[in-house]
């Protein structure tokens, strides 16, 4: 009998409603693995990349219909492991330093790599990218952040994150560090997290403004729109509201869209995972989905995603799982995938920390046809 729990509740393609779908195809990248899958409505994989190295975190198809991606750095003892050094041993599950532009066929276009790059990598599509990374604070500044387990520091040490925006030349042109600029007193780490690592940035996302960066702090649980001109904080969301969030996005009518994974949400004792659409001037919830028959059926205790689609759909990604879904407005599931790629991870690090085969993924997103404008012509060379 099966003893993989996912494995034996099903995978691949769970069902698909056509009719209240938007169609289109899926991208995601299991963590354990170097490859990117691409698939069509009914499961089927249309397309793959063979990536430069282990995914760091997920991958995106550009306007241009090139794939961005992060990579972890190969080791240079064992070329098919996972390098670093790292500066402690969590930076080997979520790290991805090598920030590739691939073209259909996998062929580096063009490739920037920051050792201490992490979780997510926002490339603009004219080869600049937007960042998260990492600093090492002095023991004196180290000492100066609120919060988290006493004694959890890297030998005395806490790593605080920065964003830094790099041209296509790899150029540094924007940087942001919380050393400098994040309240320690509006911002405690919670008590349960580690304090090797402040504020655990994952997500970053330019606004369409151009003046404005959007960010997910998850060891504080807080988003935070930064003024790039000033540095200034102009708006934050906080732990009254969201608990260990990732994949903040702005939409079309300028709502903030977040995916709230409700681990040690406050207030409740029930721990779920949600998405939610925030009205940025009144900071109220205007939409949210959970689970129908019961919120405990969708958790994910970390990672995780939400993309609004253009027929008001929204794509879930229940990321510890590998389980990918499609909502409409009133939460109605009308397609499910559970990813069927399995593996154990490579690295020894990682896998110590997570034993077993995975199925995890970080995000998965929804693209149609129009899109990726190379897989047209593909399909109907195929058929």
């Amino acid at each position: 009998m099966e003893q993989n729990t996912l494995k034996r509740r099903g995978v691949g393609l769970i069902g698909v409603d056509p009719e209240k779908s938007f169609g289109g195809y899926t991208l995601f990248c299991p963590l354990t693995s170097d490859t990117a899958h691409l698939v069509d409505i009914n499961g089927n994989q249309v397309h793959s990349w063979k990536l430069p190295g282990r995914i760091g975190r997920h991958a995106r198809v550009l306007p241009n219909g090139n794939l961005a991606v992060n990579t972890l750095r190969p080791s240079p003892e064992h070329k098919t492991s996972d390098g670093g050094p790292f500066p402690f041993p969590f930076f080997n599950k979520y790290g991805g330093g090598v920030m590739s532009e691939l073209d259909p066929a996998g062929n580096i276009v063009r490739q920037f790599t920051d050792p201490l790059g992490h979780h997510d990598q926002h490339h603009l599509g004219d080869g600049s990218i937007l960042y998260a990374s990492l600093e090492a604070l002095s023991p004196e500044d180290s000492a100066k952040v609120r919060g988290g387990v006493p004694g959890s520091e890297v030998d005395g040490i806490t790593y605080a994150d920065m964003i830094n925006q790099v041209d296509a030349k790899g150029n540094l042109v924007w940087q942001w560090k919380v050393s400098e600029r994040l309240p320690r007193h509006e911002f405690p780490l919670q008590p349960h997290y580690t304090r090797e690592h402040y504020p655990l940035i994952n997500s970053v996302l330019p606004l369409r403004d151009g003046k404005h960066v959007l960010a997910s702090m998850r060891s504080v649980s807080a988003v935070i729109i930064i003024e790039k001109a000033t540095g200034d904080i102009v708006w934050k969301l906080g732990s009254d509201v969201l608990a260990q969030q990732h994949n903040a996005t702005e939409l079309d009518n300028g709502n903030i869209l977040i995916f709230d994974n409700g681990t040690f949400r406050k207030g409740e004792s029930m721990t779920y995972s949600r998405a939610i659409e925030v009205d940025r001037a009144t900071k109220n919830i205007v939409w949210e989905y959970r689970d129908r028959s019961s919120p405990i059926c969708f958790f994910t205790p970390f990672m995780g995603s939400a993309q609004r689609l253009t027929n008001g759909n929204t794509l879930l990604c229940e990321s510890a799982f590998g389980r990918v879904f499609e909502v409409t407005p009133d939460g109605y599931i009308c397609w499910e995938f559970v990813n069927p790629h399995f593996a154990v991870y490579p690295d020894q690090e990682t896998a110590r920390l997570f034993p077993g085969e995975s199925n995890a993924l970080f995000r998965a997103y929804r693209y149609s046809l129009g899109e990726i404008p190379w897989l047209k012509a593909k399909l109907e060379k195929g058929s």
